[in-house]
């Protein structure tokens, strides 16, 4: 064979093999590989060697204390590669011997880690997930193995408020000792399968954001709010005041996918008398978290009503939303007449008083 052929040869099945290495490093790694973090408790039993056994907690400077040993880097390593560690160091310390040592790392209990969520969520920043009570962490049984389903990727989106309607969740990052894997949670909503990865503390997860509303995402789910506040007002008639119309000062709940129109519905500003109400109009005032900047969709409720499922016309509700609700011509007209009455009479009775009798 040519020398060149063979140089190029060589070259090719060298970068094949390099980029069949990367792919299984950033496939692995993160969806599969779950190294411990501070807080995490593991079991160590060692055959004829009671002094080292016992339960352990990974500490905040990621390390265990086991009894006569200097304490153990553990943080970031999975329970195989911690057993091998400190068997190589009973081995060093002369503790025991090669042949006869047989060590057992097992684990007991999954710690509350925080992770960071960005991008196409209602609130991105840092969040704390698989937080347990006291009572719970200190129930420790002589069982191994935990498997805590608030330590998912699908739970750190949901306490860090739920995707948006605006997210890419087919190619959600997840990142993780600098390598980085694309996560498909589409399943949560069509029941495709769904890969929930276990999470360790220090993971960052992005959310990428897609150019046009996906209204399939609005609903309650795995990674959507089960249910949002939205702020209410019905200053009118035949609502006098937000009490006498059960709209609350804090807020009312409403579950996630419902609609401008529910809102207003649900202020008693639809229906009663067309002639004097159907012209009433109400406005949605929205504020985006990120940018400050708010928006006001101002909607006659009638045509709210009639065209329901219209996005542009009768919006999604969205937490934290505000409705205000405004009376029609004919009300505000009569409302007007009223008030100048009002005005005129006291000084009509005041006429009437001092008028001269005859």
């Amino acid at each position: 064979m040519h020398l060149d052929v063979k140089v190029h040869l060589h070259k090719l099945f060298s970068s094949l093999a390099t980029l069949a290495t990367i792919s299984v490093g950033l496939g692995s790694l993160p969806a599969y590989a779950l190294p411990l973090s501070p807080g995490d408790r593991i079991k160590v039993l060692i055959l004829e060697g009671e002094l080292f056994n016992g339960v352990y907690e990974v500490n905040i400077d990621g390390k265990i204390q086991i009894p006569y040993l200097a304490p153990l880097p553990v943080s970031g390593l999975e329970i195989e590669q911690v057993r091998n560690e400190l068997f190589k160091v009973l081995v060093d310390r002369d503790f025991f011997h090669p042949q006869s040592l047989q060590a057992s790392v097992s684990l007991v209990q999954w710690a509350p880690i925080q992770v960071n969520v960005a991008g196409e969520i209602f609130q991105p920043g840092r969040v704390s997930i698989n937080n347990r009570t006291p009572e719970d962490r200190a129930q420790l049984t002589q069982s191994s193995g935990d498997n805590p389903p608030e330590r998912y990727l699908t739970a750190a989106l949901r306490n860090a408020g739920g995707v948006t309607p605006l997210a890419n969740v087919k190619e959600i990052r997840l990142i993780r000792y600098g390598m980085e894997r694309i996560i498909d949670l589409s399943g949560v909503f069509n029941g495709d399968l769904v890969e929930d990865v276990p999470l360790i503390a220090g993971d960052r997860i992005v959310v990428p954001q897609l150019p046009q509303q996906q209204n399939n995402l609005v609903r309650p789910s795995q990674i959507t709010p089960p249910g949002i506040r939205v702020f209410l007002s019905n200053l009118i008639v035949p609502a006098n005041g937000n009490a006498s119309a059960a709209v609350k000062s804090d807020g009312s709940n409403f579950p996630y996918g419902a609609r401008f129109s529910q809102a207003v519905i649900a202020t008693n500003c639809a229906g009663g008398s067309t002639s004097t109400n159907a012209d009433r109009r109400a406005a949605l005032v929205r504020t985006d978290r990120q940018t400050g900047k708010t928006e006001v969709f101002d909607r006659p409720v009638e045509e709210l009503l009639r065209n329901s499922t219209d996005d542009k016309t009768n919006p999604f509700l969205m937490p934290e939303d505000g409705v205000a609700c405004y009376d029609s011509s004919v009300t505000d007209t009569r409302d007007v007449a009223r008030t100048i009455a009002d005005i005129i009479n006291p000084f009509n009775l005041l006429f009437s008083i001092f008028k001269p009798t005859q």
